[in-house]
């Protein structure tokens, strides 16, 4: 059997589940989200393995690469990244990599940015299946009329990375 190697990850704004699959992070994702079950069914199916709970020179990199990016010392990140989903998904969160560090964007507008304006709850729903936050910076969406919108890392670490990345 094949195993998604894990760590477990405090940052200022959570804790976070990092997990590498052939030398690849497949998961920055918060540890106390809602939908974790749902998360952690759709990497384990989708790459047929399972978690182990043991330290790589990929999971090192990437609490680095965080440890760097919560002391505004990165923008952006040099990890390589195994993202597990539909299509549609991948497409929706390489458009999510393209936001630039300190702005925001709108799901009608990434909705816009993959061609298809009338994909918004459909944008909605991959942004929120995002396993690889603060890399896939989902943080980044907003709502059309600038207030904020669902985080799986709820809205006070949504709020702190906005801030953060507003600030430096």
């Amino acid at each position: 059997m094949s195993y998604i190697q894990v760590q477990y990850f405090h940052t200022p704004a959570g804790e976070l589940i990092l997990g590498v699959y052939d030398n690849q992070l497949c998961m920055a994702d918060w540890r106390y989200r809602k939908t974790r079950k749902s998360i952690d069914a759709r990497l384990q199916k989708g790459l047929s393995v399972t978690y182990i709970e043991e330290d790589t020179a990929v999971l090192q990199q990437a609490r680095q690469e965080l440890d760097e990016y919560f002391n505004r010392q990165r923008q952006n990140f040099n990890i390589p990244l195994l993202m597990v989903g539909t299509d549609f998904q991948k497409q929706v969160w390489r458009e999510l990599i393209d936001i630039p560090y300190g702005t925001t964007s709108s799901y009608l507008v990434l909705s816009k940015s993959i061609g298809n304006e009338k994909a918004v709850r459909a944008v909605a729903s991959a942004n929120g299946a995002n396993a690889i936050s603060i890399m896939i910076p989902c943080h980044r969406i907003i709502g059309s009329d600038g207030s904020l919108v669902g985080y799986a890392g709820g809205l006070p670490a949504k709020r702190k990375l906005l801030a953060l990345e507003q600030s430096g």
